[in-house]
């Protein structure tokens, strides 16, 4: 099945791009908050801490998300028809078999993690268990290893620390600011205040800023995972019917948090769907019936 996953190589590149651009973005931010402040340390700072929390994301994200879930993990003898669709789809798209966690949750949903292929995580509601058939379910697990054969993870994982040290470099400059921070041109009067006015607004718009990309990237994956993993299945019908009941899923989930949310299958806060574009702007995934539509008009 090397072909549905011939981008991945393609899209790694783009991951690393992305990642680049992230840090850079943080550096600059970091960069502009310590001129204003006058001060080298903000600077540094910002550098340590995107490069530390980078690396880290890489070697533990996938462990940090799954204490977050509270997912525990399975061998084959505790669910061996999961098992079973896993090996399966895993042969067909040539991909290791990923660990297996469970999380006891009530909700309908799921997601992959893990820093690559050989390290790749598959967790699953005991909800979705419960209340998919066999075809629905195969497509919900052929969309995450489709995440783990286009090589979604790392990106996702990544993403989501650096546009966390984007908000506390602002947080961090809020606070310094408005208790005893010196502006650079705290002696030119008019200068200094249009300076602080734009550091201010640039501490309130960068984290929103570095949220919508972070959004931007994780639903246009979504799409790509949909698509991949109904090729992967050669039924479409099957993820589609899958979404359509996750989608209808009104069970809360105790584990939701907001910085992993975009790593599921759905938002597990039963966000309502809305076609308004502003709404759409600050969703972590794209609206279901457009998913619905994509897949359907897959032609297998």
């Amino acid at each position: 099945m090397a072909s549905i996953y011939k981008n991945a190589d393609l899209n790694t590149r783009k991951t690393w791009f992305l990642i680049t651009f992230f840090l850079v973005f943080v550096i600059a931010v970091g960069w502009f908050f310590s001129y204003v402040l006058d001060s080298s340390a903000i600077l540094i700072f910002a550098v340590f801490l995107s490069i530390t929390m980078s690396v880290g994301s890489y070697w533990f994200s996938d462990k940090l998300v799954l204490s977050m879930a509270h997912a525990v993990a399975i061998e084959k003898k505790d669910n061996p028809e999961l098992y079973r669709l896993v090996e399966n789809l895993c042969i067909t798209a040539g991909l290791p078999l990923p660990k297996i966690y469970i999380i006891e949750e009530r909700q309908l949903n799921a997601f992959a993690t893990g820093r690559d292929k050989n390290h790749a995580v598959i967790a699953v509601t005991q909800g979705l268990l419960n209340k998919l058939n066999k075809t629905e379910l195969e497509g919900v697990l052929a969309h995450e290893l489709s995440h783990i054969g286009n090589k979604d993870m790392l990106l996702g994982t990544v993403i989501v620390v650096l546009a966390g040290i984007v908000a506390l470099l602002s947080n961090f400059f809020l606070r310094i600011s408005f208790f005893g921070g010196r502006s650079r041109n705290s002696d030119d009067n008019k200068a200094g205040a249009l300076l602080m006015i734009l550091a201010l607004v640039a501490a309130i718009l960068a984290p929103i800023a570095a949220t919508l990309i972070k959004l931007a990237i994780s639903r246009k994956r979504e799409f790509l995972a949909d698509a991949d993993g109904a090729l992967l299945t050669r039924y479409p019908e099957g993820l589609a019917s899958a979404l359509q009941k996750i989608s209808s899923d009104v069970t809360p989930m105790k584990s939701a948090n907001t910085a992993t949310s975009h790593l599921y299958i759905d938002s597990p806060f039963n966000e309502t769907q809305s076609q308004n574009w502003f709404v759409k702007l600050f969703s972590t995934h794209p609206p279901i019936e457009e998913r619905l539509k994509a897949l359907r008009d897959i032609d297998i």
